[in-house]
């Protein structure tokens, strides 16, 4: 490709709205531009990186067993209804009406489409399993679009459905997915890792993300720095206090004390002169539109998908001011578990159990109770895991430290079970002729928001470092001096002789300064650049590899074979 007339605007500054570096460079590289917010064109250099990960994604999928086809985007809502995800997928789902005033929906995921599919065109145990995927656009309507292509209202991803007779075959092909899932991104050059996750609105059981370690992802991960165990915050489980419950014989009665203005555990703290660990924070959620009093330790935080969970709920939301006061009868920071309203249902994180002095809400204005007992002062209808796990908390598998990072997930594989098959109908008939219904997974990939993941970790202050499998051209030859014939010359030499050796080569073919050229080669970012210029009367070239800064003369003669040894070099995988 001849840089000359190659669409690929790139920007001296970085745009004003871009937070993130891969953000930043997606837009200074001319890999993409913004239509509207969450929504991008991607031009010819980011659409060549989209399509070398696709090219991974498909190979690893067929080795695996899937088979390729594709769906529609638009899906009509009798699908979802019947799934019963109509309702509860919530405002990201995008809705329209066609002219006959139907209900329709852009597609954010496809398990009630295939489901229908499946249910329509297999009927017998002798077709299991099978295993379809598709890479095609997605859409949700994300409250607040970000980081560019990481959370957008349209983004290009590959889902992959399996559907097995029992248990075990749904055991073979989950572990099928996450195995290609470890092909894939080592492929791509990552440093990541899978953790255990929460299913969210797919639903299912077992479920890993995979998670490409990075400062800037929207995602905490918590590992031990013992063992294999490594699970998104959300899901990361906390045993309960190890050892018999402390007594609380020796306790003073209950106790209420004024506390002005004082409505955070901090303030708590230096008011009351108590630790952390003696507060019992409540924190009030509507979960399924009904009131439930959620108590932590002080110095624990709760977890909304735990309590979800802990309710089989639909939706979980914190209360806003006005309804805790409405519920309540107190402002947010003075509510407690004691005299709680009837409607109210309170429970509790194990942890609470052990304090035997505790400080909570008086649920009043300007007031708190000390000396609070569990069970005593007040009742507690369930106790459960219902916090984020912390530092101080021990490894649930093996007792080890729990260490925490940061992550973008760019893959997520689900067991469903038969959520969406028993739903629907989707049923075959086993040996016996006995109608059961089909056993589903679910495997998902984003395929843009990986591209962006690739960068975040593969950058530098000058721009891009592309990973040989994915980059868009293999090697840049940039001519210092366009007009110089023998430079020229030699370039177009360079060029040819690259394509006719099947290594893809971008040239420099513009009348830029020199400045201007290296400059824009770092930014995009080829994994190699050779450089054409006063050296060239003697016959020698000058090959730089972007990721190290490496340079070395070589031979015009033997360029060709040197950069192929090169990219051989960088191109080997390996896992970090």
């Amino acid at each position: 490709m001849r840089q000359r007339h190659l669409l690929v605007p790139t920007l001296r500054e970085d745009p004003a709205d871009a937070e993130i570096a891969s953000h930043r460079l997606m837009l200074r590289a001319g890999l993409m531009r913004q239509v509207a917010a969450g929504i991008y064109t991607y031009l010819p250099l980011g659409w060549r990186v989209i399509q070398k990960v696709m090219t991974i994604i498909r190979e690893e999928m067929n080795r695996a067993g899937a088979q390729e086809i594709l769906m529609p985007a638009l899906h009509p809502a009798e699908l979802w209804q019947e799934s019963g995800r109509w309702d509860y997928y919530g405002p990201e789902l995008m809705r329209l009406k066609d002219r006959h005033d139907r209900d329709f929906a852009l597609g954010p995921t496809h398990e009630e489409v295939v489901t229908a599919l499946l249910r329509d065109e297999v009927k017998s145990y002798k077709k299991l399993p099978i295993n379809v995927y598709q890479i095609q656009t997605k859409f949700r309507d994300e409250r607040r679009p970000r980081f560019g292509v990481m959370r957008g209202r349209e983004f290009i991803m590959k889902d992959a459905y399996s559907f097995d007779v029992d248990e075990e075959g749904l055991d073979k092909s989950y572990r099928a997915m996450y195995d290609a899932y470890v092909r894939i991104f080592t492929r791509c050059g990552l440093n990541f890792r899978a953790v255990e996750a929460d299913a969210g609105a797919i639903g299912g059981t077992s479920t890993h993300e995979f998670m490409v370690l990075s400062d800037v992802g929207e995602d905490t991960l918590a590992y031990c720095t013992s063992c294999a165990y490594a699970a998104n915050l959300e899901k990361a489980e906390v045993l309960p206090p190890q050892g018999d419950k402390p007594s609380a014989s020796g306790t003073p009665a209950l106790e209420r004390v004024a506390t002005p203005g004082v409505r955070t555990v901090e303030e708590l703290v230096r008011h009351l002169g108590v630790t952390l660990e003696r507060i019992i924070k409540s924190v009030l959620f509507q979960v399924d539109g009904r009131p439930v009093l959620v108590l932590v330790r002080g110095d624990h935080e709760v977890n909304e998908v735990k309590v979800k969970n802990l309710f089989a709920a639909n939706t979980v939301e914190a209360a806003d001011a006005e309804t805790v006061r409405q519920v309540m009868g107190a402002p947010a920071g003075f509510i407690g578990p004691v005299n709680a309203p009837e409607a109210v249902t309170v429970v509790a994180d194990h942890a609470v159990a052990h304090v035997t002095d505790g400080v909570v809400g008086a649920n009043e204005a300007d007031a708190h109770y000390v000396h609070a007992v569990p069970g005593r002062d007040f009742a507690v209808l369930r106790y459960a895991d219902l916090r984020n796990i912390t530092a101080d908390d021990p490894c649930p598998r093996c007792g080890g430290t729990i260490a925490f990072a940061k992550g973008i997930e760019v893959g997520h594989v689900f067991k469903l079970g038969t959520k969406y098959s028993e739903a629907m109908g989707a049923t075959f008939l086993d040996e016996e002729g006995k109608e059961r219904p089909m056993i589903m997974g679910c495997y998902g990939i984003g395929v843009t928001r990986l591209v962006a993941a690739i960068i975040e970790q593969h950058h530098d202050e000058h721009g891009i470092i592309w990973p040989v499998s994915v980059a868009p051209f293999a090697v840049h030859v940039v001519p210092v001096n366009w007009k110089n014939e023998d430079q020229r010359a030699a370039a177009e030499r360079l060029y040819a002789a690259l394509n006719e050796a099947g290594i893809e080569a971008l040239l420099d073919d513009r009348d830029e300064r020199a400045g201007v050229k290296f400059k824009d080669a770092d930014l995009i970012g080829l994994p190699l650049r050779l450089t054409v210029g006063g050296k060239v009367a003697d016959g020698l070239v000058e090959l730089k590899v972007r990721a190290t800064g490496e340079q070395e003369d070589v031979p015009l003669e033997e360029a060709v074979d040197r950069v192929r040894r090169r990219l051989e070099e960088l191109a080997a995988p390996t896992r970090v």
